[in-house]
């Protein structure tokens, strides 16, 4: 069964009409909330009464002082407490980075030189030499010369049965 392409105003007839019915929740919504302010405020918020006489009116705003007071110190504590917290996963993060440990890279073979690398890490204004075979001294060698006798080869063979012989013996 092949699905057939949605032509563009198909398309666009269905993305106005979600859009609409978005913007309709969105009001509902909006609606909801005032609502549920305006029933908060009338039930925790009675309607002050501005009759009586100036006492009655000074009392009246050391309560609602009061009232502030007490919020506002449970808006710090609530405060601290967020601080705190976001402390303490701030610090729970660097552990499990430390734990988990830094992952290294796969280090890839590069062939240089010593001279090659110095120059890399020196930069191209120090050129040091590494070859450190040319810092040696160079030594002669004496040539010994072997008196070999080129005589008869029997007698070697002899001298070097009786070697055998004396091994064998002891």
């Amino acid at each position: 069964m092949s699905e057939k392409k949605m032509n563009s105003s198909r398309r666009h007839h269905l993305k106005s009409l979600i859009l609409s019915i978005g913007a309709g929740w969105l009001e509902q919504e909006k609606k909801d909330l005032v609502a549920a302010k305006a029933a908060y405020m009338s039930e925790n918020c009675p309607t002050p009464s501005m009759s009586g006489d100036q006492a009655a009116l000074m009392e009246a705003c050391k309560k609602l002082h009061a009232l502030l007071d007490k919020v506002d110190e449970e808006r710090y504590d609530l405060e601290s407490k967020v601080g705190k917290a976001d402390k303490e996963i701030q610090d729970l993060k660097i552990k499990v980075v430390d734990l988990a440990g830094v992952k290294k890279p796969a280090l890839k073979r590069v062939r240089l030189s010593a001279d090659a690398m110095l120059k890399a890490l020196l930069g191209s204004k120090h050129t040091v030499n590494m070859d450190l075979r040319a810092n040696l001294k160079q030594v002669k060698k004496e040539v010994k010369e072997e008196t070999v006798d080129a005589g008869d080869w029997r007698k070697n063979v002899e001298d070097k049965a009786d070697r055998k012989k004396m091994f064998e013996t002891t």
